[in-house]
């Protein structure tokens, strides 16, 4: 029986809940918040749909009922307000998973991490070095909703249903992301020549068009709603599904690069291979100049951004 803990039941953990029950994901989901009635409510809500989906088990619980729980996912965090970009929460967010992950590890040193809480590329790297984890078990949600906001555009561009179309986003979570143009195919045929027989010709322009929508896909929303949280709760559900099912699928989650295009110990998204081990291998795509000039570029920001007390090794827990 699978088991899933969700730190943080706001917007996105008590959404994501609901995503499992309606895939059939798990058989049990543990919601834990600080506002412990917040939890219990968001639980009670969901339960009382039980009938309507295969049988799952959702309570409220504390930090305790992380101890058989195959995958932790930590939601939790200050959020992005309108205007503001994901690297100004570096400093409160930093703080607030060292403490998530320590109370996780009380518990169970044997579950895998995914991380969402913003900046998701730092806090990644720095839930990594808290814990102590394998890097292959400590795994940021990355661009693989960046990735899912790009194929959508591309979809309502070219008239093609958006699994037929191949497409993806690298680098940082925020504003540096990389949507890879060079490498987009559609039914294996490449964007470059499958635009010479479409009427819908995709300018340079149109392009770069496509490229900010995705960039900036977040504020948009954040402005007309206040915060996104549909579409990750799927992106965490594919993700987890993946993981659980030891299918190796494709995912752009931020993990640990050491020596991909002269990176080191950084968290970044690139297309990962994902299985019942976490993340089982990294696969690096043949750049061109300006697609490796902008994922470098992501990787710089990325790395100034780390907090200078996680620069040197691992914090051990007693």
């Amino acid at each position: 029986m699978s088991k899933i803990a969700i730190i943080g039941a706001g917007f996105v953990g008590s959404t994501t809940a609901y995503a499992f029950m309606l895939g059939g994901t798990v058989q049990e989901i543990v919601l834990i918040d600080k506002i412990k009635e917040k939890a219990r409510g968001e639980a009670m809500d969901l339960n009382h749909g039980a009938s309507f989906v295969r049988p799952v088990n959702v309570y409220a619980g504390n930090y305790k009922d992380c101890r058989d729980a195959d995958i932790v996912i930590i939601t939790a965090g200050a959020p992005q307000a309108p205007g503001q970009s994901r690297l100004e929460l570096v400093e409160t967010n930093s703080r607030i998973i060292k403490q998530i992950v320590s109370n996780i590890l009380d518990y169970n040193t044997d579950t895998t991490l995914i991380i969402v809480t913003n900046p998701v590329d730092i806090i990644s790297y720095v839930a990594w070095k808290t814990s102590n984890l394998s890097p292959s078990r400590v795994i940021g949600s990355g661009t693989v909703l960046d990735t899912s906001r790009f194929r959508h555009l591309l979809s309502a561009r070219c008239g093609i249903d958006p699994r037929n179309i191949h497409a993806y986003v690298i680098g940082e979570h925020g504003d540096s992301e990389v949507p890879l143009w060079s490498t987009v195919n559609i039914a294996g045929i490449s964007l470059d020549r499958f635009c010479t027989s479409c009427n819908r010709a995709c300018s340079d322009e149109g392009r770069e068009e496509i490229s900010q929508k995705v960039r900036q896909a977040a504020y948009e929303i954040i402005e007309g709603k206040g915060a996104t949280y549909y579409a990750i709760a799927l992106a965490l559900r594919r993700i987890t599904e993946s993981i659980l099912r030891d299918e190796h699928s494709i995912l752009t989650v931020s993990t640990l690069i050491n020596g991909i295009y002269g990176l080191k110990e950084l968290y970044l998204s690139l297309p990962c291979v994902l299985g019942r081990k976490g993340v089982e291998n990294v696969i690096p795509f043949e750049l061109d100049a300006d697609e490796k000039g902008q994922f470098l570029h992501s990787a710089e920001i990325i790395k100034g951004y780390i907090p200078a007390d996680l620069t040197e090794k691992p914090i051990e827990l007693l």
